[in-house]
């Protein structure tokens, strides 16, 4: 088969490149993508290794690359994407590109020093035009003096006189009091108090951590006046804007002052000079706001600078980083290479696809053309031991739904690769449970969406992780949808009505009502309301009106659907098994593990299947006894009888036998009988089939063949060579044997009985439907006029709301999820090793699509 169906052969492979060609040869390869190295130096320091030093160039030119990405940002500057990726610059060229991100960063440096310091001066001048102008209001009210006369301390409050003005009037007395006490211990009677004063500028949030310090540490011996600068001013560090106050404080004594100033200090508060005298403080605010003005005209020209410098960068961005990412990841793959002896040919082992052989010999050449080397490089195909890595090709089609069975584990080496099947049978799983028009249109018009506008939405590259998982599961969405909406049809369900496209083959003998009001209405097929024929495709819509056995006759059926899906698809999972023991020639798993598994399968659940197919064409309402639906015998009580050896119950009155055929127990019996017969095979078959073997061969143990030894899984495929017990001790053979048998046995139950999440998830489904649409939209439906047109308005968007929120989405989400777990365990356990780790081939678009994880990727 293709490597659709199987990964790709893969060889492992030694590759000889001239030095001088090296570089160019590595650059063809990893715009190929088709060839996976190997490290020859795995116990050489990363520091040690010959290209250490062009790696450190590429790493600083990165760095570089990202402050300019970094400053464009900052300024909002559109970086130019053509989606084109620039080939990888020769060596010389490295010199040219390492100059001109230096001629950049060294600009950039300079002129962003340049307008911080012209920022903080602005900065600097804008605080003192502020603290002018607001001191000039605290002058302007009143100048604080005390007046002293007389000597007793007794009758001082009597004798001293205090103004002050400076301050609210509530709290006048207190400034006064604090003024005048100092002004009585310091000064002599009579004479005018001198204080001091200074002025600054503080951070708001500091403020009254700043009054209560000076407070505390002063003893109430300042006075502080503050105002608040309305408009926020930036920092010029990192452009922060900051809301900040004006204060001024008034003291006594140097004592007092050099506290003060200590307090501004620890609280970063910026001292302004100011002078006292009126005249000079207007004289120094003309100064300030002329030499404001100049540094605006300084500024705007800075920043002008600035972003032409920054505009003519972002140009060239993109590429730039493509061509440094490229480099760079050249050199780390040429670092996995061996030098020969003469230090002039460089040794690489890799693994290559054997149908790209050809090609990677072609991308060679080219690289030795380019390079203008003579010597043409050498590869030649080696014979290993080693299982060679997993690659399974893709499309944007084929690679999500390939991406959730590697998530389940990546598949050994040419086993059965599940992903094409998936490809119908993981959407119509999901539908069985999604099964509405409504809610499947909605998903699939999404899904379409996606697709139709993938090539844009793929080139905004976002950081969304929800958003890329939706993005790249499209295909399975619009799948999902359009499976869904099929399913919906086969149910006759739309947003939990239905519709009539045939014509209902029921014809109610009912008034309508009746109809509407009697909740215990049933339909009987029995009765002349049907026509004896089938509704051509689905389910008659008349069953809308079937209140009474609706869900009972609903549940039978999904129930039913739901098992016999289950089992054909465990079938088909063992079938594939068969697949993977042909290939690898694995005798001994194939008889001993596919025949008894299918046998055992088949014998059972298959039979339940059957049962079920002819109850359906032998019993009916309309056939007479003993043929009739109540004669009908269980499929479940019939499955429990025939695994216990039970005698089924004696039949009710009229019906002849319990039996849906003659010989149906006998050929029960043996059916039990041989499946138990099975198990005893997949459980000692195959180990004493090894055990003998190394008998003869008079070795304990040996490498066994092919032939001699099998996979150890469910039926499970095998890497190359099928899996070997070469050095496994025959308990731990039988031990693991016992294992899965029990393993096989046990699950066949469970995971039929697990199919039954189909039936639930389609049951909860439609009845959350029917809840949203009788409890919140009919609400809507039964006003009239103008008001119910509003009403309905409003109600319609909030059913519309629910309906996509929890219907699509988080139903959806679950189904999904249900879907998920069936493929992994129920379906891939029967053949399924997932054992093998994935192709990571040195790729430039894998690379940058990572952004510019190259060692990893190289590596």
């Amino acid at each position: 088969m293709g490597s659709l169906f199987r990964s790709e052969e893969m060889a492992l492979c030694q590759l000889f490149l001239q030095s001088e060609a090296a570089y160019a040869c590595v650059s063809e390869l990893g715009e190929l993508g088709l060839v996976q190295f190997r490290d020859l130096n795995p116990d050489v320091n990363a520091f040690q290794r010959k290209f250490v030093n062009e790696v450190r160039r590429c790493d600083e030119m990165e760095r570089k690359l990202r402050y300019l990405e970094k400053e464009i940002k900052k300024d909002g500057i559109p970086m130019l994407d053509t989606g084109e990726s620039p080939e990888a610059p020769q060596p010389r060229e490295m010199i040219d590109l390492e100059a001109t991100f230096e001629k950049l960063e060294n600009e950039l440096r300079e002129v962003n020093q340049n307008a911080e310091a012209l920022k903080r001066n602005f900065l600097e001048l804008t605080e003192l035009k502020h603290i002018l102008r607001k001191t000039q209001v605290f002058f302007d009210e009143s100048v604080p003096m005390v007046y002293k006369s007389g000597t007793s301390s007794s009758h001082s409050s009597n004798k001293y006189r205090r103004y002050l003005q400076m301050a609210d009037n509530q709290n006048e007395d207190e400034q006064a009091q604090l003024l005048g006490e100092e002004a009585v211990r310091a000064n002599q009677p009579g004479q005018n108090l001198k204080l001091g004063f200074v002025a600054g500028v503080i951070s708001r949030e500091k403020l009254p951590a700043f009054e209560r310090m000076l407070w505390r540490a002063c003893r109430g011996n300042v006075f502080l006046r503050q105002a608040m600068i309305e408009s926020p001013l930036e920092d010029p560090t990192n452009g922060d804007q900051v809301y900040k106050s004006v204060f001024i404080i008034f003291f006594q004594g140097d004592q007092l002052k050099t506290r003060v100033k200590k307090i501004c200090e620890g609280f970063r508060a910026t001292l302004y000079p100011c002078p006292e005298a009126p005249a000079d403080r207007r004289e120094m605010a003309m100064g300030v706001m002329t030499r404001i003005e100049d540094l605006n005209t300084v500024l705007g020209q800075t920043q002008d600078h600035r972003h032409r410098v920054l505009v003519a960068a972002a140009k060239n961005l993109k590429n730039w980083f493509v061509k440094v990412r490229k480099i760079k990841a050249i050199y780390h793959t040429l670092n996995l290479f061996n030098l020969d002896v003469t230090q002039k040919c460089l040794i690489a082992e890799c693994w290559v696809p054997l149908l790209d052989f050809e090609t990677i010999q072609l991308a060679l050449r080219r690289g030795t053309e380019r390079s203008g080397s003579s010597v043409p490089p050498i590869l030649n195909r080696m014979q290993t031991f080693e299982n060679p890595p997993t690659y399974n090709r893709t499309n944007k089609f084929t690679k999500a739904f390939q991406a959730l069975i590697d998530a389940y584990g990546v598949a050994s080496y040419r086993e059965m690769n599940p992903a094409p099947y998936t490809i119908i049978t993981f959407p119509f799983l999901f539908a069985v449970m999604f099964g509405d028009i409504g809610h499947g249109a909605i998903m699939a018009l999404f899904g379409l969406w996606m697709i139709r506008k993938e090539k844009g939405l793929a080139a905004q590259k976002t950081d969304n992780e929800i958003w890329n998982i939706f993005f790249g599961g499209r295909y399975i969405i619009f799948l999902m949808g359009v499976f869904s909406m099929y399913t919906g049809l086969i149910y006759n369900d739309i947003f939990s009505k239905s519709l009539n496209i045939f014509g209902s083959h029921w014809h109610l003998s009912y008034n309508k009502s009746t109809v509407w009001n009697n909740k215990m209405l049933q339909l009987s097929p029995a009765t002349s309301d049907y026509e004896g024929t089938p509704y051509p495709f689905g389910m008659d819509p008349i069953w809308q009106v079937a209140t009474s056995n609706k869900i009972v006759f609903q549940n039978a059926y999904k129930m039913k659907i739901s098992i016999i899906l289950g089992v054909l698809h465990m079938i088909f999972g063992v079938v594939m098994s068969w697949h993977n023991h042909t290939y690898f020639r694995n005798r001994l798993s194939l008889i001993y593990e596919f025949i008894p598994q299918l046998v055992f399968l088949l014998l059972l659940f298959f039979y339940m299947v059957l049962l079920m197919f002819i109850k359906w064409n032998r019993y009916a309402a309309t056939n007479a006894m003993p043929f009739t639906e109540s004669c009908a015998p269980s499929i479940l009580i019939t499955f429990i009888d025939m695994v216990l050896f039970n005698e089924p119950k004696t039949p009710p009155k009229g019906c002849e036998t319990p039996y849906m055929f003659w010989g149906q127990h006998f050929i029960q019996v043996v059916f039990v009988l041989i499946a138990l017969g099975c198990i005893p095979v997949m459980l000692l078959g195959k180990p004493i089939k090894i055990m003998q073997a190394r008998k003869l061969a008079n070795v304990q143990p040996i490498t066994g063949t092919d032939a001699e030894v099998g996979g150890m899984s469910n039926g499970g495929a095998v890497g190359a060579g099928g899996g070997h017990h070469d050095e496994e001790e025959m308990s731990e053979i039988f031990i693991h044997q016992g294992i899965h048998t029990i393993e096989y046995v046990l699950g066949s139950v469970s995971h039929t009985a697990s199919y039954l999440r189909l039936w639930a998830l389609s049951l909860a489904h439609a009845q959350l439907a029917e809840v949203l649409w009788t409890m919140v939209l009919s609400i809507g439906l039964n006003k009239e006029d103008w008001v119910g047109g509003i009403i309905l308005t409003v109600v319609f968007s909030f059913w519309a709301i629910l309906t996509v929120g929890i219907l699509v989405l988080m139903e959806g989400l679950s189904a999904f999820l249900h879907t998920l777990r069936l493929h992994w365990v129920e379906f891939q356990s029967k053949f399924y090793l997932g054992q093998g780790y994935a192709f990571q081939p040195f790729s430039f678009d894998t690379i940058i699509e990572n952004g510019g994880g190259a060692s990893g990727d190289a590596e």
